[in-house]
């Protein structure tokens, strides 16, 4: 049995350590700053258990690191740095969540000459959706275009905004707030978030899509001087957009963040009954001919080992307990330093255990 431990209790903490501690194969160290919820949620599971976290006593944490396989940061991301130094001391492997950019640099050089991996950037977007990206790659000779789409969507909207908070209230406003990487003509650049409005349709249904910051992830690295053009925007409904761009832009909550997530926070209900949209297309040259490929389905909040998850919470938390999996046990066993996620072949991360819960065989048809 692996021993992992799990920083962070919040909603993706609480699905990370029911996808773990449900599979039988995993003794699960769930760490939180407050010490009673990460026991509440711990004694529900036989091979879970709580502890209190704090980071600034490293004495502590590195006692609650010692004899892990690795450790799991679903905290804030301005806490990551931290959780990846001690890691590499204790020579356990690093795996976190975080969509920012600056963050994922810190750990990156932190990997350097490390005996353990570490790889940031589980999870969804960034995460999941560059596995799915950099496969559909490679089904062309030459890549002309590559685009991301992911959305955490409610089921039943009833606001304005057609949205329900599903996960970090920060992460989000830092997602609409926060200039994006792209890849256009060849050329590395920074986007304006909220730019770039597209329509589009998935199964008969309208949406629309614009610039979100962190959703590549490491691709515009991995993929630059290979791909014409690369993007990432996230899936809302139809005049979503227009809205968040009224507070950010016109109001300038852009600049004070925190009072919008008081409003979001205090306005916007959460839901646990989402689903999440995944778009992945390619355009590109095969064989001589312009071809496109495409990558969509949609994953529907569910019940998993007898706990009900949100859909962002299961694909959440999915998308970082298959890369644990793979590090440990699969295809990824035995590397150490830097790991970025669209190493991890899309076929492996369906067939894992954890990853098949993102399994559609019609997304995959064709490809």
């Amino acid at each position: 049995m692996f021993k992992v431990a799990v920083f962070g209790s919040g909603h993706i903490g609480e699905a990370i350590c029911a996808l773990l501690s449900g599979s039988g194969r995993y003794e699960v160290l769930l760490c939180d700053i407050l010490a009673d919820r990460a026991q509440q949620i711990a004694a529900g599971w036989k091979n879970a258990r709580g502890e209190g976290l704090n980071l600034s006593n490293e004495a502590a944490t590195t006692k609650l690191l010692s004899g892990c396989h690795a450790v799991i940061s679903a905290l804030p991301f301005h806490c990551n740095p931290r959780v990846a130094e001690l890691a590499v001391k204790c020579g356990v492997h690093y795996l976190d969540l975080t969509e920012d950019v600056e963050t994922t640099k810190k750990v990156a050089a932190l990997a350097q000459g490390a005996k353990s991996a570490l790889m940031p950037q589980c999870g969804l977007a960034p995460g999941f959706i560059s596995i799915a990206a950099y496969h559909l790659a490679t089904l062309v000779d030459t890549i002309e275009s590559l685009k991301l789409r992911v959305g955490a969507l409610p089921i039943f909207p009833s606001n304005r905004l057609k949205y329900n908070l599903t996960w970090s209230t920060e992460g989000l406003i830092n997602e609409y707030g926060n200039l994006c990487e792209a890849i256009y003509n060849g050329q590395r650049q920074l986007l304006m978030p909220l730019e770039g409005l597209e329509s589009f349709v998935i199964d008969g249904e309208l949406f629309e899509a614009f610039n979100t910051s962190g959703g590549l992830g490491t691709l515009a690295e991995t993929l630059h001087g290979k791909v014409r053009d690369l993007d990432y925007k996230t899936i809302r409904y139809q005049g979503h957009r227009d809205l968040i761009a009224f507070l950010m832009q016109d109001l300038r909550f852009n600049t004070d963040r925190e009072t919008l997530k008081t409003v979001f926070e205090r306005s916007i209900p959460t839901t646990p009954q989402d689903k999440v949209v995944i778009r992945s297309e390619v355009a590109g040259i095969k064989d001589g001919l312009l071809v496109q490929k495409t990558y969509a389905s949609t994953v529907y909040n569910t019940t998993v080992n007898n706990t009900h998850l949100s859909a962002i919470q299961l694909t959440t938390a999915a998308g970082i307990c298959a890369p644990l999996d793979l590090l440990l046990t699969g295809s990824l066993k035995g590397r150490t330093g830097f790991v970025k996620c669209e190493e991890i072949p899309l076929l492996d991360f369906l067939a894992n255990e954890f990853g098949k819960l993102y399994r559609d065989e019609k997304a995959l048809s064709g490809l």
